[in-house]
């Protein structure tokens, strides 16, 4: 597990702003936090600088890019040595359709969250790119019916 640096309480108040709305302004943002403009400035360019802001985003409705449905893809691996986790990774992180990959514990090993124009493309997806996979054993496919995603992480230090 990666060690961050210890973020205080207007650290995590720049966080949280942020990843409701990373277009926010700095000195909007320095109003919020309780800042002058230079010093909250200075914070997010440390935290950028650390790796705890990661970049921004723009959330854009998949069907701009002609995405018709979502799944998740459970894979079983033939093999558990660093070799081949670190093989399937660098091959199914490097496909077009793959937004992310979850290494899991437990009987599947990755979760695959995929996307697709239609289910024609999805199916040619999963044998012609997923099944193919030296190093996959068995996958199982599972339709995306709606993703509803929370932009901000809780913090998890305050009670309550």
């Amino acid at each position: 597990m990666t060690t961050l640096p210890a973020v205080d309480r207007i650290d995590r108040a720049i966080l949280t702003f942020l990843a409701k709305n990373a277009r926010m302004t700095n000195k909007e943002l320095a109003a919020e936090v309780g800042l002058s403009q230079s010093a909250c400035l200075e914070r997010v360019r440390r935290l950028s600088d650390l790796d705890v802001i990661r970049g921004t985003h723009a959330d854009v409705d998949p069907g701009a890019f002609g995405i018709g449905l979502q799944a998740m893809v459970s894979v079983q691996l033939k093999q558990h040595t660093r070799r081949a986790v670190a093989r399937f990774e660098q091959s199914a992180i490097g496909l077009p359709q793959v937004v992310a990959l979850y290494h899991l514990t437990g009987r599947t090993d990755y979760l695959v969250h995929v996307v697709a124009q239609d289910m024609e493309h999805l199916r040619d997806f999963t044998l012609d790119a997923i099944t193919s996979l030296p190093e996959v054993s068995r996958v199982e496919t599972s339709l995306l019916f709606r993703a509803t995603t929370k932009p901000v992480w809780p913090d998890l230090t305050e009670e309550g």
